[in-house]
């Protein structure tokens, strides 16, 4: 059996979802099928999602959103008309929606959550009736009753175990289910949705609870590339590459998958295929747990933007014990997250997220610091990027660090950190923000500029 997750782009329209349907049909062993709201059809055009949410928060503001609600109904209704679907299916969508508006408003989280998991809900259910439509013994199937427990968290949700002694059961279905993704029910049967990337980790999670042979997840793309194509003309493309490879390029800004969406695949080996929805023809990119390495070492270079940097200095740090816990209290104490701790004897950065920080929790912060561990110097730095050479191959060949270090030279790209995990399947450079592209183009041109195209 096989899980194949279609994404919003490979949902946003009738002609699309003909094209979907095609997919399933030539495949057999396509037996549950995870799809997205309907995203942009062109560049000027809204995501579903982007219209339930204005829709959301307008009428938690006013009470009020008609038009809103229209503009959401005319995008389903579009699709199904195009689709020569029954009238009912917009009755059905109709009366979802304004049955979840007038729910109770009393937590704020909570009705959202509602509002933006109706755009993946009832683009399932037009979906299953355009599918059986066609011929195919198509389901729309709910999370609730298929058993998707998750945490009680709302746009955090995160997979319960009990949940996978629910989904084997599956696999006895007859036919094809399809399932919204993006939302499952917690065990007091409030709907939570996931984090970013929430369709592909319900795919994921399918995936897992079913134990499929391969875990398909349709884009608009034939392929993960080495370097983001926007940044690099037309970087090569990767046939093979392991789960940690991916999850590391995914964390440094890669589109393809947020960096924790395969993890409930990742866990119980489940291979991976990044497949165009509008070629499937084409191979795609293998995701798997282990894979032979060529002449290159590196797979891919990413970059992601909105890094800060608290800076501490202080006169024999490394003699007083007990140093770094204190600091990471304290932004523990304030709820904050890092990604890199780089030091030296007397001093120490920490690296993490600049969406965390406030203007006041900085102050905070630095006054803390200051008074708690007696620092004789403290600043904040904003505008930073990380770059991340990544590839299994690194951790047995000789001379990758030079060899970055030497082509960001060359582009005169300064680098202000420099991190590698004991694994050294990655290595991170940080940089300044304004030179991020400068520095991926460098790196690129090093390591792939005599490729012939392809990593396999």
């Amino acid at each position: 059996m096989k899980v194949a997750k279609f994404g919003g782009s490979s949902v946003a329209s009738a002609e699309q979802i003909r094209k979907v349907a095609a997919i399933i049909s030539e495949d057999h062993d396509r037996k549950i099928v995870v799809v997205s709201a309907p995203g942009k059809r062109d560049k000027n055009d809204s995501k579903v999602t982007d219209l339930l949410i204005e829709l959301g928060e307008l009428s938690l503001a006013t009470g009020e959103a008609e038009s809103e609600l229209q503009a959401v109904l005319e995008r389903y209704r579009s699709i199904a008309e195009e689709l020569k679907i029954d009238g009912d299916i917009i009755t059905l969508i109709e009366t979802d929606l304004r049955e979840r508006l007038a729910t109770n408003r009393h937590n704020p989280g909570v009705f959202m959550d509602s509002i933006k998991a109706s755009g993946e809900d009832n683009n399932a259910k037009l979906i299953a009736a355009y599918l059986k439509s066609t011929g195919l013994n198509a389901t729309y199937l709910n999370p609730k009753d298929a058993g998707l427990l998750v945490s009680d968290e709302p746009g955090n949700a995160q997979v319960l175990p009990e949940a996978y002694d629910q989904l084997i059961k599956l696999r006895d279905h007859e036919g094809v289910i399809v399932f919204p993704g993006f939302f499952g029910y917690s065990p007091e049967g409030t709907l939570v949705t996931f984090p970013r990337g929430g369709s592909d980790i319900t795919g994921a999670i399918l995936a897992a609870g079913i134990q499929a042979e391969l875990y398909e997840n349709f884009t608009d793309v034939d392929s993960v590339y080495a370097a983001n194509p926007n940044v690099v003309n037309e970087p090569v493309e990767i046939k093979r590459m392991t789960y940690r490879e991916m999850r590391e390029l995914s964390y440094a800004g890669f589109s393809v998958f947020h960096d924790e969406a395969l993890i409930p695949a990742f866990r119980k080996g489940i291979p991976v295929c990044v497949k165009n929805t509008n070629n499937p023809s084409t191979s795609g990119t293998m995701i798997i747990a282990e894979r032979e390495y060529f002449f290159n070492p590196v797979i891919g270079i990413a970059a992601d933007d909105g890094f800060s940097t608290i800076y501490v200095r202080k006169y024999l740090m490394n003699r007083e014990v007990g140093f770094g816990r204190r600091l990471l209290q304290i932004l523990e104490d304030e709820g904050l997250s890092y990604e890199h701790i780089p030091s030296g004897i007397d001093d120490t950065s920490v690296i993490l997220r600049e969406h965390q920080l406030t203007d006041e929790m900085q102050e905070r912060i630095i006054d803390r610091i200051k008074n708690e561990l007696h620092a004789d110097d403290v600043y904040i730095e904003k505008d930073f990027s990380m770059v991340m050479i990544v590839g299994e191959g690194m951790h047995n060949t000789v001379g990758v660090s030079a060899r970055a270090t030497a082509a960001l030279a060359r582009a005169h790209v300064n680098i202000e950190m420099i991190n590698q995990g004991s694994s050294e399947v990655s290595l991170v450079l940080g940089v300044h923000q304004e030179d991020a592209d400068r520095a991926v183009q460098a790196l690129y041109e090093e390591f792939f500029g005599a490729s012939d195209g392809t990593i396999q």
